[in-house]
């Protein structure tokens, strides 16, 4: 985000800065408005309910630096999500947010085939009440983990603090911290995977390295060498879909237990028999989101959550080396 911005999250007031002089308006605003996506701001500009200067504008309009807009942001619809008493693993939680340690298997938010039995539903249920923000399938919901995927999310419990918490997400200086049991043992110790992600040209579920695809980057370090596979300590510094499993499958070491991205091997004759059984009988995709560290939106203090490996991926590490530690 352009820290010369000056925005009033309540009013829809933005100063446009200087430095996004000659951009297009959409693309300036969809960086310094938190919770408003690209799509819902061009909407907003062609019913005229965003001024520039007093003017309606069109979508492509270009910024030239100063002008005053006015954006009339639409109350957020009610969610149409049905609370369900889901149990719930919770790390923190106070008047502006909860975080929580999502188990895999477990849904974000209802979508295609899956209405039923999500983490959305689950919150309503614990929290009677959610940010409105992310849309009435979505309500709370700043960031999101895959289904298989485990660990630490935070939600909002208001539209202050969800709009806050996705401004720094936007402007990525929430810090995430994932564990990663892959296939193969790298050849370095660290290294960063810079290089754009964009939809799977035929496979529709699937997303692919793509040269034309949103620019996006991983780091990650070996924590530990367990024969067949390695233990990694992954740090995404963007927020694509299903960007560490593509990531790592881009340089040949696939998540253990990923069905989209050739996490499904076996280990080869040469590993010991124990860890052919151990990997053979993990049923899960080892891909757990440990940390989570990020500011609170109301005292400014800096939050750090992290989530205790699930059980099924500490007994896989137990089989492959005992002493790794927890």
């Amino acid at each position: 985000m352009m820290a010369a911005a000056r925005a009033d999250a309540h009013a829809g007031v933005v100063t446009l800065p200087a430095a996004a002089r000659g951009r297009r308006l959409d693309q300036v605003l969809a960086e310094l408005v938190p919770g408003q996506s690209r799509a819902a701001l061009q909407r907003l500009l062609r019913e005229g309910r965003v001024l520039v200067d007093g003017r309606a504008v069109r979508p492509a309009s270009r910024v030239r630096g100063g002008e005053s807009v006015q954006i009339d942001l639409p109350p957020p619809r009610p969610s149409e999500v049905a609370p369900e008493a889901i149990p719930l693993a919770v790390l923190h939680e106070d008047a502006d947010l909860i975080v929580i340690d999502k188990p895999a298997g477990m849904t974000v938010h209802p979508g295609a085939g899956r209405r039923a039995g999500t983490l959305v539903a689950a919150l309503l249920h614990h929290c009677r009440d959610l940010s409105g923000v992310g849309g009435v399938e979505r309500p709370g919901i700043v960031h999101r983990l895959d289904r298989e995927t485990s660990g630490v999310l935070v939600a909002a419990k208001n539209d202050v603090a969800h709009r806050a918490l996705a401004s720094q997400f936007k402007a990525r200086t929430v810090r995430k911290t994932y564990e990663a049991i892959v296939w193969g043992r790298p050849r370095s110790l660290t290294g960063r995977i810079d290089a754009a992600i964009g939809r799977h040209p035929s496979a529709r579920t699937r997303m692919a390295v793509d040269p034309d695809g949103r620019a996006s980057r991983t780091a990650w370090r070996v924590a530990a060498a367990l024969g067949p596979v390695t233990l990694l300590e992954v740090s995404p510094e963007t927020g694509r879909t299903h960007q560490i499993r593509v990531h790592l499958a881009s340089i040949g070491h696939p998540v253990v237990g990923d069905p989209l991205y050739g996490g499904r091997r076996t280990a080869t004759v040469a590993s010991r028999p124990s860890e052919r059984a151990a990997l053979a009988a993990y049923a899960g995709m080892a891909l757990h989101a440990r940390r989570l560290e990020f500011t609170h939106p109301s005292s400014g203090a800096r939050l750090v959550l992290t989530a205790p490996r699930p059980a099924a991926f500490e007994e896989l590490l137990a089989a492959l080396a005992p002493e790794v530690g927890r």
